[in-house]
């Protein structure tokens, strides 16, 4: 048992694997993690799949038994990532069974439908249907589009992980549509108690952006402003989060069984190797949060990480006046969240563009 992880998992975070393969479910790898790491999620996307199905032999079985039945290259996809979310599903069942909120696995609608909320809707209900696990999340992102998909899936009972959250005003909406959800199933007999979600807020792209523009403006006012920004919009996020839980709204629904939306902090690998490997897991401790690391950044964390106690409550004025200075030196804080969303939105395209063509190419080499 890692020592470091431990004290993290102590301090209330959730440590979930940023990663998932076919590999670490047969050779026990996930099941080793969970027990040795601390490790009581997981969370994929398509570049993911991309690299795992890429990289093994482990798929090809499957793969021929489902071109001989004439499945598409999407079937094949659905085929492929539903099994291995499931498998994992079943891995994390006890840690599902022995906590809260815990022993999660999540994985993403077709990013190509981003922008499409009914054809979002339909992915979720389709994805949910198909891993058949109380304890999957469906990844929806926090479009304009996708906000109303959340509350249609939550009204549904499918749990959820809000994706590509960048902002704190776009947070308050994914907040907004969590509830109006539960609101929703609550009408419609559902058990609330039995739905989670998890709000997945960026934290590394919003330094990588905002740096390379404090680097344009180049005065020392800006430069002396480069590598704060990402750690105060995720403290900014807490305090609206905790906001939120105090309302009279959200405690009607705690009162119904319903469980908190918690802040799950996601991209924490470190872009820029000026920074510490572990800057954003020990600058955002705090309790009822889920830290999602790439295995990289959790070993780093495992050999020389801090845990601090809690970093982040009550440090809302402070991540508001970073915020300030940010717009005092010059930077366009709103135009920067937009161009994370455009962007973020076409690396969820381009991430499937990637997982198609590996599939494409697992089909072609087992015709052969």
């Amino acid at each position: 048992m890692s020592d470091r992880l431990k004290a993290l998992a102590d301090a209330g975070v959730s440590i979930w694997l940023d990663d998932l393969s076919r590999e670490r479910i047969e050779t026990g790898n996930l099941a080793d993690l969970v027990k040795e790491k601390s490790v009581v999620g997981v969370t994929t996307n398509p570049t993911i799949f991309a690299s795992a199905i890429a990289k093994g032999e482990r798929y090809d079985e499957q793969v021929r038994a489902l071109v001989n039945e004439g499945k598409s290259v999407d079937e094949v996809i659905f085929a492929l990532t539903t099994e291995d979310v499931r498998n994992a599903c079943d891995i994390l069942a006890p840690v599902a069974e022995a906590t809260k909120d815990d022993g999660r696995v999540s994985i993403e609608v077709e990013p190509d439908l981003a922008n499409d909320t009914e054809k979002t809707i339909a992915s979720a209900k389709a994805l949910w249907a198909a891993v058949d696990r109380p304890n999957v999340l469906i990844k929806i992102p926090a479009t304009l589009e996708g906000l109303p998909a959340i509350t249609a899936a939550i009204a549904e009972g499918i749990s959820v992980n809000v994706t590509l959250i960048f902002s704190v005003e776009r947070y308050q909406a994914v907040m907004d549509a969590y509830l109006t959800g539960l609101e929703q199933a609550k009408a419609a007999g559902k058990d609330l108690s039995k739905i989670r979600s998890v709000a997945s807020f960026f934290v590394s792209r919003v330094d990588t952006e905002i740096d390379k523009r404090l680097e344009a403006i180049g005065t020392p006012e800006a430069t002396e402003l480069r590598g704060k920004a990402a750690v105060a919009n995720a403290i900014a996020a807490y305090a609206a989060f905790e906001e939120v839980h105090k309302s009279e709204r959200w405690t009607a629904l705690a009162d119904e069984g319903a469980n908190a939306q918690r802040p799950l902090w996601a991209s924490t690998g470190v872009k820029n190797p000026d920074y510490p490997d572990t800057l954003y897991v020990t600058d955002l401790v705090v309790a009822d949060t889920v830290n999602t690391m790439p295995e990289k950044t959790m070993e780093a964390f495992a050999d020389h990480g801090e845990v601090k106690g809690d970093v982040v409550t009550g440090k809302g004025a402070e991540a508001a006046q970073v915020f300030d200075s940010l717009r005092e030196v010059g930077v366009d804080v709103d135009d920067v969240f937009l161009v994370l969303e455009t962007e973020g939105v076409d690396k969820f395209k381009a991430s499937w563009t990637e997982l198609v063509d590996t599939v494409v190419g697992q089909i072609e080499a087992v015709k052969q």
